[in-house]
């Protein structure tokens, strides 16, 4: 399922964020959205890692951290709702 990364700064990169998890394990995949409109990246991300437990110590050790000036939250992330 991947991780929910929130409270990122807007100066974040993928490459930022390869490099912060990849401390934790294998880092599969980085989803950084952006803003339709400015194309600037909208404070939070999608982290997928090789393994859940992986996951877990990324979680365990970063969410609530202090990175790039910002407290992160960082938990499991929840399955997509449905649009209406």
């Amino acid at each position: 399922m991947g991780v929910y990364v929130g409270n990122l700064s807007y100066d974040v990169t993928q490459d930022d964020l390869n490099s912060v998890f990849g401390e934790y394990g294998t880092v599969k995949r980085v989803t950084l959205p952006t803003d339709r409109e400015t194309g600037r990246v909208r404070g939070f991300a999608f982290v997928d890692l090789a393994s859940d437990e992986e996951e877990q110590a990324a979680i365990e050790a970063l969410d609530g951290a202090e990175w790039m000036g910002r407290d992160l939250r960082v938990n499991k992330a929840k399955p997509r709702e449905p649009r209406r």
